[in-house]
């Protein structure tokens, strides 16, 4: 049947919409049924919104943020979380040479450090030993707690600032398969996204906008390189820069950097949204080898034919830690991450951060499902457009 339905079904390139490392919403027509417009409008119209809430009393419930009667607000408001801390990619894809592998010889200095460094840091987390019995695939279920802290509204004359710490918890199952296969489903609040990768294509599906494909090189989620796979990890920082040392918390970190080049960035533009930069810093603690720190920026800018550019910045900062052992590899179980959302350049002295936080915890980690294969990561069929031709 698989087999079958790869026949019948050709991939068609969509928007990148709600794969852009930013906010992302869907908006109810009269009659309720979801339309699909650009996410760059919509977060702008989500702004609005909140630059009318008078006092950010819209946000002081004590109550659940996403009950049954809930105003199409609060449901912007989760949409907001799970767009943004749901399931954002890393800036590029993972390396596929072996760091083990990796010649240093006639390489620039930062770079050869920051290979040293992940050598410790395969070690740290006994990947080094299980060269020969690589795990083939693997499952991990865990929960999470999304909460929108607060929003910072700035007119140049004042600033305004509201919010709650309340929030949703929620669940997430993701399966992995090497190489570059995965399958996310996150459920909070009565919403559920679902993403994943075929190797080849990268997608995501969301109740307010449907079904999509990543736009640009085939890039891992951010969710699996914090903790949950070393090996990706290392990977993805294979060809980093070491940019020296900083203090996080207790510990003193060797910092690597990874960035997405300029062609790559260019290949993720959608519309008036342009790319400008996507860089990730890996802290790797000095006294254990580990990650334990990992952020990451995000910057586009939106043009506007009528007015100035308008700029979005999102920077996500994990902490990583409850390191555990699970069948020789040390593996990630609990984490908490910081995003910010920073709108600017509509005038020199107007902008908008919202501040939002994902507490996460690992349940269950398992290496080497029996019965799982690629059919298990086959992109779903909206992704394909078996109608599509092009004329002579």
């Amino acid at each position: 049947m698989a087999s079958r339905c790869r026949r019948q079904q050709r991939w068609c390139p969509q928007p990148l919409t709600p794969l852009m490392e930013g906010p992302d919403f869907g908006v109810e027509d009269q009659e309720g049924y979801y339309k699909k417009e650009s996410s760059w409008e919509l977060i702008r119209e989500w702004f609005r919104t909140q630059r009318n809430v008078p006092g950010g009393t819209s946000f002081s419930s004590s109550m659940s943020l996403y009950g049954p009667n809930v105003s199409p607000a609060k449901r912007q408001d989760l949409r907001l979380l799970l767009g943004v801390l749901g399931c954002p990619l890393a800036p590029i894809p993972i390396s596929n040479n072996s760091v083990s592998r990796l010649h240093i010889k006639d390489i620039p200095l930062e770079t050869s450090t920051a290979y040293y460094i992940i050598q410790q840091y395969l070690a740290a987390t006994g990947c080094s030993k299980q060269q020969s019995s690589c795990a083939k695939n693997m499952y991990t279920s865990g929960m999470v707690k999304l909460v929108r802290c607060e929003t910072e509204i700035s007119t140049g004359k004042n600033v305004r600032t509201m919010g709650s710490r309340s929030g949703e918890n929620g669940c997430f199952v993701l399966w992995q398969m090497s190489p570059g296969m995965w399958s996310l489903e996150l459920a909070v609040g009565g919403h559920k996204v679902v993403a994943g990768s075929d190797g080849k294509i990268v997608w995501r599906h969301t109740p307010w906008l449907g079904t999509h494909a990543a736009k640009g090189p085939q890039r891992p989620l951010r969710r699996i390189i914090q903790g949950l796979d070393p090996k990706s990890t290392a990977g993805l920082f294979a060809k980093a820069q070491c940019l020296g040392e900083k203090r996080i918390g207790d510990d003193d970190c060797f910092v690597l950097k990874v960035a997405a080049d300029r062609a790559a960035v260019m290949e993720r533009n959608e519309g008036p949204a342009e790319v400008i930069r996507h860089v990730l810093y890996g802290y790797f603690s000095q006294k254990s080898g580990l990650l334990i720190y990992m952020e990451d920026s995000h910057l586009t800018r939106v043009h506007s034919a009528d007015k100035d550019s308008v700029y979005w910045e999102t920077t996500i900062g994990s902490s990583i830690g409850d390191y555990r052992d699970v069948d020789g590899v040390l593996i990630a179980h609990q984490g908490r991450t910081v995003a910010t959302v920073f709108r600017f350049g509509e005038t020199s002295m107007q902008h908008t951060r919202t501040r939002m936080e994902e507490m996460w915890r690992i349940h269950d980690v398992v290496f080497n499902v029996p019965g799982l294969s690629i059919d298990s990561f086959i992109p779903p069929a909206d992704i394909f457009d078996t109608a599509h031709t092009v004329s002579p």
